[in-house]
């Protein structure tokens, strides 16, 4: 370590701490009969309700990318940084429609995952397969940014060997997720969010107040963002999105809001709710989590009002990500910033367990039972998922130390299943930020700027409509659907005894 601030760093220790010993001992809280079961382990006994959920939910959706990398987009772009507050209002009308009919088919069915609902719907196990496995690649990136948000905060603090740290934080993360599944990051969500909330609260009164007001923050990040950026010849951004922009901002937009619930760490969240109606009420509550976004958003113009960061973030080789730890270095005392970066911290941590535990499900119900081990019992398809959730981590560590932050985060915006071979390849041909490829996830398009997800994702959309069309002409037969009409929107208050899966399907 060198010139480490010992007042932030021993809080920032006390929070790690603290959130380590919730997450161990969330494995007594609400016991179940049936530890070694996935509603268990993976859903939580399938038993949260309204208070509950909406941290959970919270924790699953603002995570430590949203107090890192958006920000930091602000920072470096301006304006165009804002397309995630769109997205996030855009969002929760969308899911009202779906996400409680979701929840009402999976409860009649037992489904665990987004796949077994399509192995079920479908009764196809190919394309049930195709969803985990994108579920899969789509997630590890997303665990390898909340790592990457740890590793921010670690540098701001002076750790110069953030490897270690990163494995003693992943190491720890894995023991208690293994040993309690779901219920860590839905009991550690409660601390998590309460001090989000504290630090958003206090920054966005007291940081303005000592820069010397709000007029000072934004004419001094207009004068930022007009500089030429010397790679591009033009200026780094605006405070209002360009018509230039205005594609890549819009696509960028709709495209994460179409996506967002599509998450298999979302998806979970919403099945481990106990009644149809704790999700229509948590979808109806949550978008006050944007006005708080809309508030760290905020902070990446009050990055650009503060030299200290300017010349910090320049001194990491221009690394934006660093712009809110160090903000935060910079403006509070030590021992809030303490709380300011373990606010960061926590909020990798709760996400990552969460997300971990989604791709687990995933390889267990939808990969190893139903390809390996049709057999499978209760506790060894737990046992599969407690390890596989160790090796997405793992996987998830080594994107996080191996990889640039650029690669990662433009990664986790990109397509699925047809879309993904489009927008892997679209992203490998685009530099940006100083790199060859994957620079960014927005690249020219017929003559506009646009987000290669959203192309990715009408890839997929005009795929599925050709291929239908053709084979209904060519009278394939169609999988059979074990799902009924009324099921849709029934609320049956237990959860039903777990069925092998794929029980009562025929695939073709």
């Amino acid at each position: 370590m060198n010139h480490v601030n010992t007042v932030s760093f021993i809080i920032v220790l006390i929070m790690f701490a603290l959130v380590t010993g919730i997450g161990f001992a969330a494995a007594r809280w609400r016991p179940a009969k049936d530890r070694m079961h996935l509603n268990e382990w993976g859903l939580g006994g399938r038993g949260f309700g309204t208070f509950i959920s909406w941290f959970l939910l919270g924790g699953d959706l603002y995570t430590a990318y949203t107090f890192i990398a958006v920000p930091a987009l602000v920072y470096a772009t301006g304006a165009a940084g804002f397309y995630a507050l769109s997205y996030s209002i855009m969002v929760f009308p969308i899911v009202f429609i779906f996400a409680s009919r979701l929840w009402s088919i999976a409860r009649a069915h037992n489904y665990i995952t987004p796949a077994d609902f399509i192995r079920g719907r479908y009764g196809s196990r190919g394309m049930a397969l195709a969803v985990a496995c994108t579920g899969i690649l789509a997630t590890m990136p997303y665990i390898a940014l909340q790592l990457i948000g740890i590793e921010a905060v670690l540098i701001v603090l002076g750790v110069t060997n953030t490897t270690v740290a990163l494995i003693i934080a992943f190491a720890v993360l894995a023991g208690y997720t293994y040993l309690a599944g779901l219920r860590a990051p839905a009991l550690i969500a409660f601390v998590k969010d309460t001090i989000v909330y504290v630090t958003v609260i206090v920054a966005v009164i007291y940081i303005p107040m000592r820069i010397g007001g709000w007029g000072h923050i934004f004419g001094a990040a207009a004068t930022h963002l007009k500089v030429i950026n010397p790679l591009t010849g033009k200026p780094h951004g605006s405070l209002i999105v360009t018509p230039a922009g205005e594609w890549a901002f819009a696509t960028l937009a709709l495209g994460s809001a179409l996506a967002l619930f599509m998450y298999p760490h979302v998806i979970t969240g919403v099945l481990a709710t106990k009644r149809r109606n704790v999700i229509r009420r948590n979808l109806a509550a949550l978008p006050a989590y944007t006005l708080v976004l809309g508030i760290i958003a905020l902070f990446g113009y009050m990055a650009l009002a503060t030299p200290a960061v300017n010349a910090g973030v320049k001194a990491h080789a221009n690394n934006t990500q660093l712009s809110v730890p160090l903000l935060f270095e910079h403006w509070f005392p030590s021992w809030f910033a303490g709380i300011g970066f373990s606010a960061i911290i926590i909020g990798a941590l709760v996400p990552a367990a969460i997300m971990s535990i989604a791709a687990a499900n995933l390889f267990s119900r939808n990969i190893y039972t139903e390809f390996f081990r049709p057999g499978a019992g209760p506790a060894e398809q737990t046992r599969a998922a407690q390890w596989a959730s160790l090796v997405m981590k793992l996987g998830a560590l080594l994107f996080a130390i191996e990889l640039s932050k650029t690669f990662s985060i433009n990664l986790q915006l990109l397509g699925g299943a047809a879309g993904m071979v489009y927008g892997t390849i679209e992203a490998w041909r685009t530099p940006g930020n100083g790199q060859h490829h994957f620079g960014s996830s927005v690249a020219p398009i017929l003559g506009h700027i646009v987000y290669i997800g959203f192309v990715a994702f009408l890839i997929n959309v005009v795929v599925t409509v050709v291929l239908t069309l053709i084979f209904n002409a060519i009278h394939l037969p169609a999988g059979t659907d074990e799902t009924q009409q009324a099921q849709y929107t029934a609320d049956p208050e237990e959860a039903p005894v777990t069925v092998p899966v794929g029980a009562g399907v025929e695939s073709p």
